[in-house]
């Protein structure tokens, strides 16, 4: 295991720049994720990592060593595509020795005890005979997942592995992935565009959206404490408000819907579950009246499109909690539930 230093990157690509000034310590044995929409630039960072893309400015530095410039295979990492990418025509064993064989690890036996070993981590103990083929979605995702730790590496790459996983599968395997790592607590950066994957398996997260890293913290941190627009929004889908200065007050721009004792800032943000619908509006620090648009069942829980004098805004609530009805509604929040965001 070691840490990972990744040093002011810079890349671009025939004058388009791609990433800018990324800096990133991912410590020893944690579970970092990039996360962002897609082409933000997150899987060309993995890529330098892992040597098959070259830095335009910067240094990748893993357990103290400097490895910006060194080939793929010299520096002791592991990367699992979201391909998988296993060899057809090898069966599970053999996909699995493969790394072994190209970084001449150990003897036959040597590695045959190696591979057992992980064959029992990613639980396909009595498969090692069996071709691709013959193996199911999640199967094949765990040998993958077995190729890409036999060799030991001090830091393991997975770019979007669950992506190719239906929704019950993918489940398994998030529960699956957190438990093996807890198990080896290998240094590991997960590369998703899934920000439940990412706040359900991570130490730590780092936001990224046009080739730079806009926040980087734990999951609680992140979502209840975003910094920007950009995170509020893309974690948790909140209600991201912009703010008008008047003499002695802030005023909602969107419908000018005046906020008593605002904080400084000239975005908010609400997550959608830390609004409340009520008709006893005199039990929270805030409260508007609404107009209930739509609602879509979810289960557990119902969201609710809502019309405040033409502001939009969305709610969570949970199953239960409110009874619906024609008139007096308000949608209500306290002062705990108003995040400040910068631009």
């Amino acid at each position: 295991m070691a840490e990972l230093h990744i040093k002011q990157i810079g890349k671009s690509f025939g004058g388009v720049e791609v990433l800018r000034d990324i800096s990133l310590h991912v410590k020893d044995g944690c579970f970092t994720s990039l996360l962002g929409p897609s082409g933000c630039g997150k899987s060309t960072l993995m890529r330098i990592v892992a040597g098959l893309e070259s830095p335009s400015t910067g240094r990748v530095i893993i357990g103290g060593r400097d490895v910006t410039v060194l080939a793929p295979e010299r520096r002791n990492i592991s990367l699992m595509f979201q391909s998988y990418a296993l060899l057809p025509h090898l069966s599970v064993s053999e996909n699995i020795r493969f790394p072994l064989r190209m970084r001449r690890t150990g003897s036959r036996a040597e590695q045959d005890d190696l591979i057992a070993k992980a064959l029992t981590l990613v639980q396909l103990e009595g498969l090692q005979d069996r071709m691709p083929r013959a193996l199911s979605g999640g199967q094949q995702q765990r040998v993958a997942l077995a190729r890409a730790i036999v060799a030991q590496p001090e830091v393991l790459l997975l770019d979007e592995p669950l992506s190719n996983l239906d929704a019950r599968l993918r489940t398994e395997m998030q529960v699956e992935l957190i438990e093996l790592h807890r198990r080896l607590r290998l240094t590991t950066v997960f590369v998703t565009h899934d920000q439940d994957e990412a706040l359900t398996l991570s130490d730590r997260v780092a936001v990224m959206t046009n080739g730079r890293i806009e926040q980087e913290a734990p999951p609680s941190d992140l979502y209840d404490r975003p910094r920007t627009r950009f995170v509020a929004d893309f974690l948790g889908a909140a209600n991201v408000l912009e703010l008008a200065r008047e003499p002695g007050t802030l005023a909602i721009v969107e419908g000018q819907i005046r906020l008593p004792d605002p904080p400084r800032a000239r975005f908010i943000a609400l997550r959608q579950e830390d609004l409340e619908l009520t008709r006893n509006p005199e039990h929270f620090d805030h409260s508007l009246p609404v107009q209930i648009v739509a609602r879509v069942f979810l289960g557990g829980r119902t969201r609710y499109k809502l019309d405040v004098e033409g502001l939009t805004l969305f709610a969570i609530v949970p199953r239960g909690a409110y009874a619906d009805a024609e008139s007096g509604t308000h949608v209500a929040w306290n002062r705990g539930a108003i995040h400040p965001l910068s631009e």
